[in-house]
């Protein structure tokens, strides 16, 4: 198994939980505060901390420290990588390499 191949289940656990879905659906708006997730989501801090470390973990989401707070925003490379790893499952959504 190559190294795309085992990002495979990190993806799909990084979409598989509504609450990630949801937070991914909030970052599309542009960068947020986890303070402001906290608000949008209605969860502790905790379970946030958990969903954002997979969706980091993913490459779909780039976290940042900024004084106490960590800010995230959705990763276009992360995202155009997990379309490409996946399509190995549809191979006519690879993107064409130039």
């Amino acid at each position: 198994m190559d190294d795309s191949e085992k990002k495979i289940p990190v993806i799909f656990k990084a979409l598989c939980d509504e609450n990630r879905v949801k937070i991914l659906k909030y970052l599309i708006g542009g960068e947020k505060c986890a303070c402001r997730l906290l608000e949008e989501m209605k969860i502790g801090q905790s379970t946030l901390s958990h969903h954002m470390k997979i969706l980091c973990d993913s490459g779909l989401v780039i976290g940042t420290k900024d004084g106490k707070w960590m800010h995230y925003t959705l990763s276009p490379m992360g995202f155009r990588e997990a379309a490409n790893i996946l399509a190995i499952f549809v191979p006519e959504l690879k993107e064409k390499q130039s």
